[in-house]
């Protein structure tokens, strides 16, 4: 599949590039990469069109991930009102193929294509890459415009990439305080998931929940307000970027109990850069591990946010790969 397009669909940007032309070295082309935003196109169709217009481009197949649950032909965005049908798209586009997976499936993938320089670990426990032979297990959750969820199963020297909505399961608060913010937050949505508090509205509503609790109304804020406000001291943002922090942690070793990825856990998405300089440093780690009895074990796996510049089309390289005519050997690269 040389050449194919690659699409990382999210809630806010839609993500293009073009694949290597070499399938058994999964690749994005240099200088193919171009970002959108979502709410500039009425759909993915025209958005992809534009992208191929402006670089010249007409491949003939494309792998689209996209940010919310693929049911058969058709994939709804879950943070954004586009309804992608896979055959309307690949007969307006010209395609001969296209398929679509859901945009964990592309984040899972392309942890099998990382470096140990592609990531930061947080805590101290590092991570070799892909040495040695064996099986693997890996949790990937990454939070942006929502919070995605997935897995990454190596058996017998294949990939296997797990599709979930783990974003979207109940927020169990570790705290009192998290107990009086899941309060004030059920009050607002009824079932608060952790997507509610993890990604960038979740941030907002945090602040605004902790705000409330503190008998102060927070205006209308977004999340890039918070952060800034939070580098120039700012206490209540300081404080619910904290407590992000730390439910994200708790999340994240939830998932490795969930999955047994004793091997470590990789964290993508748009808002993880922004929260670096605190993550290092906040409760992120120490809520990870605080598993009771398993609490030895936890302190073991490693937890590496992802500094790739584009892991979702790395990801989705590595899926058109598998599938080329001339794919390389299923030991080398495969998944599900």
């Amino acid at each position: 599949m040389s050449g194919a397009l690659l699409a990382d669909i999210g809630g806010t940007n839609a993500r293009f590039a073009l694949a290597s032309s070499d399938p058994a070295v999964p690749a994005l082309l240099p200088d193919s990469v171009q970002v959108f935003s979502v709410a500039d196109f009425p759909s993915l169709a025209d958005a992809a069109r534009h992208y191929l217009d402006r670089i010249g481009a007409s491949p003939t197949d494309a792998v689209f991930a996209v940010a919310g649950r693929v049911d058969g032909d058709e994939a709804r965005i879950t943070n954004h009102p586009w309804v992608i049908s896979a055959e309307r798209t690949r007969i307006a586009l010209g395609l001969t193929q296209l398929r679509l997976v859901n945009d964990f499936a592309a984040q899972a993938m392309a942890v099998s294509l990382l470096q140990p320089s592609d990531v930061v670990p947080i805590g101290g426990v590092r991570w070799n890459g892909w040495s040695g032979d064996g099986d693997r297990t890996y949790a990937i959750i990454g939070a942006g415009t929502g919070l995605g969820v997935g897995a990454l199963l190596r058996r017998d020297g294949r990939y296997y990439p797990l599709q979930t909505e783990g974003g979207h399961v109940s927020f169990a608060p570790g705290t009192p305080e998290e107990i009086e913010v899941l309060q004030r937050l059920s009050g607002e949505f009824g079932r608060v998931s952790n997507e509610r508090l993890l990604s960038g509205s979740g941030l907002v509503n945090l602040h605004r929940a902790l705000s409330q609790i503190a008998g102060e109304d927070p205006g209308p804020l977004q999340p890039q307000d918070i952060t800034a406000m939070a580098r120039e001291g700012d206490v209540r943002c300081l404080r619910a970027i904290d407590v992000f922090c730390a439910v994200f942690g708790a999340a994240a070793g939830d998932l490795v109990l969930t999955l047994g990825a004793w091997d470590g856990v990789f964290l993508p998405g748009g808002l993880v850069p922004k929260l670096m300089p605190w993550l290092a440093h906040s409760g992120f780690r120490q809520r990870f591990e605080h598993k009771g009895r398993f609490s030895p074990t936890m302190a073991r796996v490693p937890t590496l946010a992802v500094t790739h510049a584009q892991p979702g089309l790395l990801g989705a390289a590595a899926l058109a790969a598998r599938h080329a005519p001339a794919a390389a050997p299923a030991s080398e690269v495969s998944a599900g």
